[in-house]
Order: structure tokens, then sequence, then C-alpha cells
């Protein structure tokens, strides 16, 4: 099959999927299956008797009416529950009733009841919700990709949160500017760490993505403050380092805003050089200013870049960390840089606290 036909047929599927969908699952259509759910259940139960069809089952419609229903309906259902049930110890007789199966479908309810109130707050439906949360984190991790870079040039870029948590504070903003001469990066730690700092990281992903190749290089971290300060963030501060490389002759321009420095290693000398660059925090202050630091990145030389997570523990000041990531990063010189930014994450900071980032950019 054709890649047109196979789109054409992928599109037509996901079309009948919404009819489908909207047919059969609106909230009014739902409402009717779920009570009706309820009300088989509770005739059921004792024609066929409670190992058949034990009353308890009536938890999984009410949890359903938490997921597909308002809370006013969620309330019809219910009603329609305490009837039933009232209905059903009525035939079998008060004394068979079990506290157990009462207490469970109470509580039950209870749950539904919040997830209902959560969803109507949010004014989503369904895993409507959950889709969204799913479909920003694969932006995300989209936009933090590196483009293709030209003969002669490799990359490897890791990004982990903390814990097992899928958004976190650390992220990457990449392009080819200058009509696809110019290699720009941005490595980026919000504050806090894990799902705390993934919405503001989110957020400012899409700002900065899209100031690259907007405003000129120089002009990017000063832009990139300014937005800060304007969103008025109770812990609205970041820290970043921003990369721009000419991929045709290797000159390099690099600027930080309170970033841990990179590291440049150097073929020529064999070793790595620490490059020290002062730049104040994102969205601190409102004159904010950055120095640039300039270089080469010559055959066989590599840049390196990370966020303090990788570097900075409770047990271990920032310094001891860059020594020892800068230590691990001489064991890459006779490996190669293939598979660097997971050897370093697993050396340094294999089961970290903190959200951790790690760029090296090396040229052939």
């Amino acid at each position: 099959m054709s890649p047109v036909a196979d789109a054409g047929t992928t599109s037509r599927r996901r079309t009948w999927s919404r009819v489908r969908t909207s047919r059969w699952m609106t909230p009014g259509i739902a409402i009717w299956w779920l009570a009706g759910s309820v009300v088989a259940i509770g005739v059921l139960s004792p024609v066929t008797g409670p190992n058949w069809v034990p009353p308890g089952l009536v938890v999984l419609p009410i949890l359903a009416s938490g997921l597909l229903v308002q809370r006013r309906a969620l309330l019809f259902v219910m009603a329609v529950t305490t009837a039933m049930i009232v209905y059903d110890e009525l035939l079998i007789g008060w004394r068979q009733i079990r506290v157990g199966e009462v207490i469970v479908i109470a509580a039950t309810s209870a749950f539904a009841y919040r997830l209902a109130r959560t969803r109507e707050t949010l004014g989503v439906q369904g895993l409507r919700g959950e889709s969204m949360l799913l479909e920003l984190r694969d932006r995300l991790g989209a936009q933090g990709e590196m483009p293709v870079l030209p003969k002669g040039w490799e990359n490897e870029v890791l990004i982990r949160s903390a814990g097992a948590a899928s958004f976190g504070g650390d992220f990457l903003v990449a392009g080819l500017t200058g009509e696809g001469a110019l290699l720009e990066v941005a490595l980026v730690d919000v504050s806090g760490k894990g799902i705390d700092a993934g919405t503001r990281a989110l957020l400012l992903s899409g700002a900065l993505g899209g100031l690259l190749g907007a405003v000129a290089p120089e002009r990017f971290l000063p832009a990139a403050n300014d937005y800060l300060l304007r969103q008025g963030w109770t812990e609205g501060f970041a820290t970043a380092v921003h990369l721009v490389v000419d991929l045709a002759t290797g000159r390099y321009v690099l600027e930080s805003a309170g970033h841990p420095p990179a590291a440049h290693f150097v073929s020529g000398s064999g070793r790595w050089r620490v490059i020290d660059s002062e730049g104040t925090v994102l969205g601190v202050l409102p004159e904010a200013s950055y120095t640039s630091v300039t270089g080469v990145l010559g055959q066989g030389d590599a840049m390196l870049l990370y966020t303090d997570g990788l570097v900075e523990t409770a047990n271990r000041e920032i310094a001891v960390g860059i020594d020892k990531l800068i230590g691990e990063a001489e064991r890459l010189i006779t490996q190669g840089f293939r598979g660097g930014a997971s050897h370093l994450m697993e050396r340094v900071a294999p089961g970290g606290s903190d959200d951790r980032g790690i760029v090296i950019i090396w040229r052939e």
C-alpha cells in the first residue's frame, strides 16, 4: 500500500472513530447506558443469586460514570444504585445484607464523585485529560530533538526527569538558523523538579523554541529573561546555556544564564577545557547581562553541556560533581563520544533525585 493510501486509510479510521464516539459515547447517551447497567445488575442479582451476579458489580458503572459524565449525572447513577440496593435487600431479606459490599460501593461512589469534579473543573471528560498530557509530553520531547546535522557533525542528547515522572524541568530547544548555516542549542533548567517544574517547562519550551531564529543569537537570553519576568511566577527563575555553532567553520559563541559551565574537548591537547561564562539567572533581574565566550570546534573536538542535576546532589557540591563529570568524560577520549551521554549519566548521576540533562556535540 502506498504512503498516500495508507495515510488516507488512517484518516478515515480516525474519522469513523470520532463518529462512533460522538454517536455512542456522548454524556447524554452514556448516562442511560450506565443507569441501565445498574438496573440490570440489581434485577439479575436476586434472580441468579449473588454468586453469579453479585450486587457489588455496580461499582463498575459508578467508576465509569466518574470518567464519562458530569457530577449531576453521576448523582443520578448513585440514586439509581441506592434504589436497586434497597430493591435487592427487600427481595432477599435485610438479614442477607453484606456490609462490606455496601462500604465498597460507598467508597467507590465518593472516589468517582471526586474524579468527576476534577474533570468537570478541567473541562474534560473521559480520558481526554490524560491524552492531552501525553500529547504535551510528546511535543516537549519532539521539540527537544536535535535537527539533522550535516556530514561531519554528530550529537547525543539525554534528558531524564526526577524519579519516574514523564515531565521535568530540564529541556532542550535546538534548531538550524541562518538558512541552515548555524546550529543554535539552548539547554534550560527550570526551578523545581519533576512534575512540579514540568508545567512551567512546557510553557517555557514553546516560547524559547519560537525565539530561535526569530531574534539575533545575542538577543536570545535577554529576550528569554524578559519573557520570564512578564510571567510573574512565584518560582519563575531558570538557568540556561545558549550555544551557537557555525557548521561550516566550527566557530562557536557560548552564553550562560547562571548555568553550570560547559566543557570543550580540544583534540589538539587531548584535554577537556571548562568554559566559565557569567550571566544572570533568567527571570530575576530586568537588566540582565550575559558574557559571551567564543571559540572553535575543530576536527575531533567536542562540546559538553549539562544541567546542575547531573553534578550537584545533597551530599556533593557542584564543584566536586563537575570534577567527577570531567574525569568520566576523559574516558570518552579513547572509546569515542558515541554513547557518551548515557555513559556519563550512569556514571555521574545514575539515580539522581533531580532532573538531569546532557548534550554532547562533536565534530568528526
